[in-house]
């Protein structure tokens, strides 16, 4: 009897990263180097491209490149701010998580509208799609699963409506990320702009995808409640309503006084992150409010002093303000559910745990534009973009991003990481077009979006298909018309924003 043949597996993003710089690295041997003049902000002056001496890059600088991608190096800004981000804002929602007060808040809604189950689809896939928007919400999705599906399944659904409102829920949320620092967040820092910029935009973009995708889901609850049998699990309805029984789920656990204020905070800190985040002044030069309180505040007597006199307006705040909220928050989230001292600490800590491999994989991806800078290829490829570029609309080029963000989010399955790797590049060569660089991220964003609800790639995806016990090939035939539409409608959103300036 011969040998099993070994399954192949999907290299990792850490891999599939690690090889790009090697790939980088060898055209840095053959492509010609070049220039670009810069303005004091370090932006690209177009038509300023010369050629240069070439600077080929060598193993010692392929293995170097991840760190100086963590650090910085002259030509290349380190990803040091948005990876402690990253790790911060995991100890945040370890913390949070700590005190089961997102869980037991689903619980509650759930059960407040137990026997009124069709109005549970557009309540919990707005939720879920909120937290995908504003913090990335994914894996935390996998805690829901076994509370929704037997209430989905006890009131004539079935498994697939159950995954839909979580998994639908809160990739859309992805998919129209408006602070999102795994991908709004990263993908701003590469091209030096503030998550604020197009938020605007993208808000209108989740309200639109949002609804899309609730219709699309009450449709097929409906039609499933008509007809159990037009289910795609239809063959497993027995079985399941055996093995998701009811009694069996602990769902009546009640939100306790502490919890409630937990969520009252975990909520305010999203919404001051929103807020310091939006760039009023440019907005309207007259919306000087937050800079005229903080002026005020800061030189009250005592107060201000207490306060701190570095505190910096709201809607001038970047990655280094926004970190110092979120780490302040889990202080005040400790005291308030009264935990002890070396329980925030763990919860903390395993929190900034789960969420390391996402930190690392940013600088890791960093090191990609670390060697193309280094080796100066990177204005030759900017020089390239820009002369095949120039009879291009803008309405064009967006919607080519757009399209070349699917198959790279294959790819990259990492959303941070995939930002990381090529915003350097999609950023600037948007500007040739006339394309601002946040339409540039939410095209990045929805493309990623998109191919995150179908990827087997995607631990989200195949976890979520794994507890409810659902084929991925039956979730690909529920799914694909909506990927359809949402396809065509972001198309068309991205060329209408395009022609805006």
């Amino acid at each position: 009897m011969g040998k099993k043949a070994k399954k192949r597996q999907m290299p990792s993003a850490y891999t599939i990263l690690f090889f790009l710089i090697i790939l980088v690295a060898v055209l840095t041997w053959i492509i010609p180097a070049g220039e670009y003049a810069t303005t004091k902000a370090g932006n690209i002056v177009a038509g300023t491209y010369k050629a240069r001496a070439s600077s080929p890059q060598g193993i010692w600088d392929v293995f170097m490149a991840p760190i100086n991608g963590m650090v910085g190096t002259d030509a290349t800004e380190g990803s040091i701010s948005i990876s402690l981000f990253i790790l911060v804002i995991g100890g945040f929602l370890g913390v949070v998580n700590k005190t089961k007060a997102l869980d037991d808040g689903i619980s509650a809604v759930v059960r407040k509208y137990n026997n009124k189950e069709k109005i549970l689809i557009p309540i919990l896939m707005t939720l879920f799609a909120i937290g995908g928007s504003t913090y990335g919400m994914g894996e935390e999705t996998i805690a829901f699963y076994p509370i929704l599906i037997p209430v989905m399944i006890g009131v004539g659904y079935d498994s697939i409506t159950a995954i839909s409102l979580a998994l639908i829920g809160s990739q859309i949320g992805c998919l129209a990320s408006t602070v999102n620092p795994f991908a709004t967040g990263v993908a701003s820092q590469t091209i030096n702009i503030s998550p604020g910029d197009g938020l605007i935009p993208r808000f209108i973009l989740l309200i639109i995808v949002t609804v899309i995708s609730i219709l699309y889901v009450m449709h097929y609850a409906d039609k499933i409640k008509k007809d159990p049998s037009k289910s795609y699990v239809f063959e497993r309805r027995q079985k399941d309503l055996e093995e998701f029984s009811m009694p069996e789920r602990d769902i009546n656990d009640k939100l306790t006084t502490k919890q409630k204020s937990v969520l009252w905070l975990f909520a305010l800190t999203f919404v001051v992150m929103i807020v310091s985040l939006i760039p009023w002044s440019s907005l309207n030069p007259s919306w000087t409010f937050f800079d005229n309180f903080t002026k005020w505040l800061t030189h009250v007597p005592f107060l201000g002093a207490l306060i701190g006199q570095n505190i910096a307006p709201l809607g001038t705040w970047y990655f280094t303000e926004i970190t110092t909220l979120f780490f302040m928050m889990s202080v005040v989230i400790m005291f308030v559910f009264r935990m002890k001292e070396s329980e925030y600490i763990d919860a903390f800590l395993n929190g900034m745990g789960e969420f390391l491999s996402v930190a690392i994989i940013v600088a890791v991806a960093r090191g990609i534009q670390v060697i193309m800078n280094n080796g100066y290829i990177t204005a030759t490829v900017l020089h390239a973009g820009e002369t095949g570029l120039q009879n291009l609309s803008a309405g064009v080029f967006i919607v080519l991003t757009y399209i070349f963000y699917i198959p790279m989010s294959f790819l990259i399955p990492s959303t941070s990481g995939l930002a990381a790797a090529t915003m350097g590049i999609m950023g600037p060569l948007g500007k040739f077009s006339g394309v601002d660089g946040s339409l540039v991220i939410t095209a990045y964003q929805s493309a990623s979006g998109l191919v995150n609800l179908i990827t087997p790639t995607s631990g989200i995806v195949m976890g979520a298909l794994a507890i409810g016990h659902v084929d991925i090939v039956k979730w690909w035939k529920y799914i694909w018309k909506l990927i359809a539409i949402l396809f065509v409608v972001i198309a068309v959103f991205l060329v209408i924003c395009s022609m805006f300036k």
